[in-house]
């Protein structure tokens, strides 16, 4: 009889659970090994990390740069007000701890499409044929939309915003100070949380599949919506109006993909 198996996977050929365990151990152990094989070879290559990470700092950011000649071959003469931001090292060690903080966690994101692998091939067994057939597509959108979501952050949201924050002055009598902790863990935090953000026409669309969303009800509630995207972004932003506003405009034009996703 043909058709579609409502069987799980493999399940001809069941494992005890200490098996499970002994099988989830060494995927365990393979992902962190890869975790650090990488994060070392970010930590040794760490002038290039760093001039990435900190280029944002700088007026001549590829994101200003890009707006600056686009309005140039336009017709409009802009010029951004040249800065550089210094930053500084309040603690003996915080530099050393920055630099294996960072490597470790872009040693995960770089690990991240081998880990999601594992993950898929640790499942696998358990899903039933139709749903294995999705668990590929499903897992290329999460990588795909957590990487536009940081790819987001590290042109747009955080330039932006610390750019913002970094030059505005109460009185030329005081000069800001950022630390580098204070700049990484910014960084960091807006980043990653943009990214989980990003997930957000994927989990409007399985909820979508599932008969809990449908677009009707999304369109309804669009102004609750609204509010809470704001509630989101104060709580992963800096505290300042600016950046809120400027990390609520995506993560609503999220929502709004999110209702044509679910409409199809």
């Amino acid at each position: 009889m043909s058709g579609i198996s409502n069987t799980p996977a493999g399940n001809e050929d069941l494992l005890t659970f200490g098996e499970h365990l002994d099988i989830l151990r060494k995927m365990l152990f393979r992902i962190i090994l890869v975790v650090i094989l990488l994060a070392s070879v970010i930590f040794y290559f760490k002038d290039e990390t760093f001039a990435i990470l900190l280029a944002p700092r700088d007026s001549g950011f590829f994101t200003f740069s890009l707006i600056e000649r686009r309005l140039t071959a336009c017709g409009i003469d802009t010029h951004f007000e040249r800065y550089n931001i210094q930053l500084i090292s309040t603690e003996l060690s915080a530099q050393f701890m920055t630099h294996i903080t960072v490597s470790c966690l872009l040693g995960a994101l770089f690990a991240s499409p081998y880990i999601l692998f594992e993950l898929l091939r640790f499942v696998s067994p358990a899903l039933y044929e139709n749903e294995r057939r999705y668990s590929l597509p499903v897992a290329l959108v999460i990588f795909s939309l957590f990487t536009l979501g940081v790819l987001m952050s590290y042109f747009i949201l955080f330039p932006v915003s610390f750019r913002f924050l970094a030059t505005y002055q109460v009185s030329k009598d005081i000069i800001n100070t950022i630390t580098l902790d204070s700049y990484i863990s910014t960084f960091i935090t807006l980043t990653f949380m943009v990214g989980i953000v990003f997930q957000l026409p994927l989990v409007a669309y399985t909820l979508g599949r599932m008969g809990i969303l449908n677009a009707k009800m999304l369109k309804q509630y669009r102004a609750h919506a609204l509010v809470i995207i704001m509630i989101i972004a104060a709580l992963i932003t800096p505290p300042d109006i600016f950046t809120l506003v400027l990390v609520t405009l995506p993560i609503y034009g999220l929502y709004e993909l999110s209702i044509v996703v679910v409409n199809k």
